[in-house]
């Protein structure tokens, strides 16, 4: 029963990571933008989440309500007017420039929250639980792993069922016929990019209502990311939820083992995946 309450953790903890990578894979299977800022961005939605809390009062539900609609403009006119410039068959200034903007974030929130690490409250939830035949779950790690699911379920619709997905498909596929076909590229990919910032709040209040944070926190969460898209296979957002999942229980069984292995037993489901399957698990572009 011990490994099996281990497993389940550990797929609950996999949610999480599902959302760290979900806004990171839709950036990167529409416009092979590998953004390195990622991490730092979901811990900028954070602290916008805590200041709301923490200033008007608010549930942390409600701000990230808030916060989303922010964010997706900050996506937007981050992408629209800087990475924009950056796209090209070159993949080193986008490379360079989101590593410049990691450093700006990861700076500008040491000034303005020092480097206190910090957690948005939650209230009752941080302590709920529910049985689920003998094992105990968290009610936070529950409602992150189905957040996941709704979250990549909503996008696979978006991207197959709706006008805004076919466009998606047609840059991804070819820029310039998209753009003869009367699509404005630059505007899709910043719709794409708000799109997964919105991901990103979503990702950024359940880190913060389940973990402490702090302005120096992004790196870590971006390498999780990026390890659960490669995981799953770049371009796959099911494969990235299943290489969530694999991360988290890896690591989880890992700490159940010695406490000390956590993170270097992620690491190692990571090299054994790229060692047998280069290409992820589930390999598939946006088309």
């Amino acid at each position: 029963m011990n490994w099996l309450d281990t497993i389940l953790q550990g797929i609950l903890l996999g949610g999480l990571y599902a959302l760290f990578a979900a806004g990171l894979s839709l950036v990167f299977g529409i416009m092979r933008l590998v953004n390195l800022a990622h991490g730092d961005l979901i811990v900028f939605a954070a602290f916008l989440i805590l200041l709301l809390v923490s200033t008007l009062g608010l549930n942390p539900f409600l701000a990230a309500l808030i916060a989303g609609p922010l964010m997706f403009g900050v996506g937007y006119l981050l992408q629209y007017h800087l990475l924009n410039r950056t796209l090209g068959k070159d993949i080193l200034p986008p490379l360079l420039v989101t590593f410049g903007l990691s450093i700006v974030i990861q700076n500008g929130l040491l000034e303005t929250f020092t480097a206190d690490s910090q957690r948005i409250p939650a209230g009752a939830l941080e302590q709920a639980s529910i049985s689920l035949g003998g094992i105990n779950a968290g009610v936070m790690p529950l409602m992150t792993f189905a957040s996941a699911i709704l979250v990549i379920v909503g996008l696979n619709q978006l991207i197959y069922k709706t006008a805004l997905g076919r466009a998606f498909r047609a840059t991804s596929d070819d820029v310039v016929t998209a753009g003869l076909m009367g699509i404005r590229p630059n505007q899709i990919f910043a719709i794409a990019t708000g799109l997964a910032m919105v991901i990103v709040t979503i990702a950024a209040l359940y880190l913060g209502t389940r973990a402490n944070f702090d302005p120096t926190a992004g790196p870590a969460r971006l390498i999780y990311a990026f390890e659960a898209v490669i995981i799953g296979g770049l371009g796959s957002l099911w494969g990235t939820l299943a290489g969530g999942i694999i991360l988290g229980a890896a690591q989880t069984l890992g700490a159940a083992i010695n406490p000390e292995w956590q993170i270097l037993s992620g690491h190692i489901a990571f090299l054994l995946v790229l060692l047998f399957r280069p290409r992820g698990l589930f390999p598939r572009a946006v088309d």
